[in-house]
């Protein structure tokens, strides 16, 4: 039972549909259970569909349990994001005897709100997902153009933004948005940068629409056998969103 009354069921309303369906991804929640939950219920997921978040499920937010309980109830997939990662070493450290990375205070009552199953879900999640049938590969943060995936760097899967005017790729806002010279395939669905907001790349879709600093939860909806459109406008009419509650911490700087 979700604290919203509802029951996992709702969201699956008919067994009889056929076993394919829509593929839905899911930008970046950090916490927000109850925008999850009104989200899928606009979404209405039946047991056809396939459901794929773009990681930062936790921290910052008021639930973090909350949400990956609904992920793994609804059988999503997802991808590691650098909050996730922070918590899985951290808790690796510490099972080995270790402190490892500092937690601040918000990150540590993630820490002890996550239960066991929590935490195996958490700790399998791979740092990419290809959707080949949608020609879509989902990472966090991004990609240094031009690498395959194979070569990218961790730290940039879960922390890029930019690349800088030398060619060196950063964390931070300064220099171009990373997606601007990505060209594909496959396109890229991904989270991260919340203070961009919605990016609408050619090649790439960034779903972090700032749920957590009061924006909004979003989604990009696919039909069977559909691929994103390189239009925008065509792509815009793919994206669903619902408002945030309030503003839970404060936007942070670039």
């Amino acid at each position: 039972m979700f604290a919203s009354g509802l029951t996992i069921d709702k969201y699956f309303l008919d067994f009889r549909l056929p076993l394919v369906g829509r593929s839905i991804f899911i930008g970046d929640v950090h916490g927000c259970g109850a925008e999850l939950d009104t989200l899928l219920d606009r979404l209405a997921p039946t047991v056809a569909d396939r459901i794929w978040f773009v990681g930062d499920l936790v921290a910052r937010g008021p639930d973090s349990h909350r949400v990956v309980a609904t992920a793994r109830a609804i059988g999503a997939r997802a991808v590691r994001g650098n909050h996730e990662e922070r918590l899985v070493i951290v808790r690796r450290a510490r099972a080995q005897g270790e402190r490892g990375p500092r937690l601040s205070p918000g990150h540590e009552q993630v820490y002890a709100s996550l239960d066991t199953e929590d935490w195996a879900w958490l700790e399998a999640l791979p740092l990419w997902i290809d959707v080949p049938e949608h020609e879509v590969r989902v990472v966090h943060a991004g990609v240094v153009p031009g690498l395959p995936i194979f070569a990218q760097d961790r730290e940039h899967l879960l922390h890029l933004r930019t690349i800088l005017e030398d060619g060196t790729p950063s964390s931070r806002l300064r220099g171009r948005l990373w997606g601007e010279s990505y060209h594909g395939p496959p396109h890229l669905v991904f989270g991260h940068n919340a203070i961009t907001g919605l990016q609408l790349h050619p090649h790439a879709t960034g779903l972090d629409s700032g749920c957590v600093y009061g924006g909004t939860l979003s989604a990009v909806v696919l039909p069977l056998g559909a691929t994103l459109p390189a239009e925008v406008e065509d792509r815009r009419g793919l994206l669903v969103s619902v408002p945030a509650r309030r503003a839970y911490v404060h936007v942070p700087s670039g």
